[in-house]
């Protein structure tokens, strides 16, 4: 029986938030509380909304997390920004992360509407 794990949107999330953490770990102590942790959580919580979605009973619900894991995407895309605008990280690492966030959003895009054609949404 698959499971979330058998998403390519779930493995292409873990992988991005390995990499944000990974790059969190070399900021500034200073930034302890602010970017750090809200680098950390946004970008953690992507892989969670989409296995919880994944996971849910009722199509509402699975969208609903779906729809959250898009939206802690865009904020890690902002964090990213952050660490390069306070050159903390490099443009180009900064450009390929925040492009590897734009086509996770679209592969969950893509799985949005794959489970309101499933459920028979015609919006």
């Amino acid at each position: 029986m698959p499971t979330f794990k058998d998403l390519k949107i779930w493995q292409e999330a873990l992988r991005l938030m390995l990499e944000v953490h990974n790059l969190c770990k070399r900021l500034p102590r200073e930034e302890r509380f602010q970017l750090i942790d809200q680098a950390m959580r946004s970008s953690s919580s992507v892989p969670d909304n989409i296995s919880e979605g994944y996971t849910a009973y009722y199509y509402k619900d699975k969208i609903h997390r779906f729809y959250d894991a898009r939206k802690e995407s865009g904020e890690t895309q902002n964090h990213i920004l952050k660490m390069e605008k306070k050159d903390y990280i490099d443009a180009k690492t900064a450009a390929r992360l925040f492009e590897d966030y734009q086509r996770l959003i679209r592969g969950i895009n893509g799985y949005i509407n794959y489970l309101k054609r499933k459920r028979g949404d015609k919006r």
